[in-house]
């Protein structure tokens, strides 16, 4: 593929996430929640961990803490041994009870709606406050970029980096904001179902007309 302008990879983009919306119309969080302080939950045990492993987790986890003030008064030895199957169960532990403290003494128990409010709890990034603020609130103040979503972006060329900050404010200029959460979706479940690390599905991608492959092996790319 030449090398593009700006203005038509954004136009690619587009087109991109069309085709994406149109085999994934249902892409959605999958980490299972029913309210923002869950999904917060949620995200910090995903670190490094799958959905299908967190959800487990979370559906004795959640029957147990129904409030921000029940993680924060949590037994710490406790609830390390309540979510140790998502590994470094300790530091997720800590970053639990530590962010359900600040939520109750600073903001009455409610997890916050802002950038600035969620990155200043303890153990919550801005990834994590991405997810939180895009699927807990539909505020759109970034772009969720985890393995998937950095893999995927440089394979389609949208990217020319590797690190996740600076992958996210490239994304940014490329994609329109209203669909900055639904754009992170569908990257992820394009990378789970077709678009997979070693040996990705070329010639089945719904979008492989859009595609350069970049670091694609080529055996695979001129399959498809």
């Amino acid at each position: 593929m030449p090398r593009e302008s700006q203005a038509d990879k954004a136009k690619r983009t587009k087109k991109i996430i069309a085709g994406l919306h149109q085999a994934y119309p249902d892409a959605h969080c999958e980490l299972d929640h029913a309210n923002p302080l869950q999904l917060l939950i949620a995200t910090i045990l995903s670190a490094q961990c799958t959905d299908k492993r967190v959800n487990i987790v979370t559906e004795q986890l959640f029957k147990k803490y129904r409030s921000a003030a029940d993680f924060a008064n949590a037994d710490l030895a406790e609830l390390e041994r309540e979510v140790q199957t998502t590994g470094f169960f300790r530091n997720k532990a800590r970053s639990i009870k530590t962010c359900c403290q600040a939520i109750v003494e600073r903001h009455g128990g409610q997890v916050p709606d802002s950038m600035e409010e969620l990155t200043e709890l303890g153990g919550v990034g801005r990834k994590t406050a991405n997810v939180v603020l895009g699927n807990a609130f539909n505020i759109n103040v970034g772009i969720v970029v985890d393995t998937h979503v950095a893999r995927l972006a440089r394979r389609l060329g949208l990217v020319n980096v590797d690190d996740p900050a600076k992958i996210e404010r490239q994304l940014m200029q490329i994609v329109p904001r209203d669909q900055w959460a639904l754009f992170s979706h569908l990257l992820i479940w394009h990378g789970r179902r077709r678009c997979f690390a070693r040996k990705p599905d070329c010639p089945g991608c719904e979008v492989k007309r859009l595609c350069p492959r970049v670091g694609v092996p080529k055996a695979v790319a001129a399959a498809a």
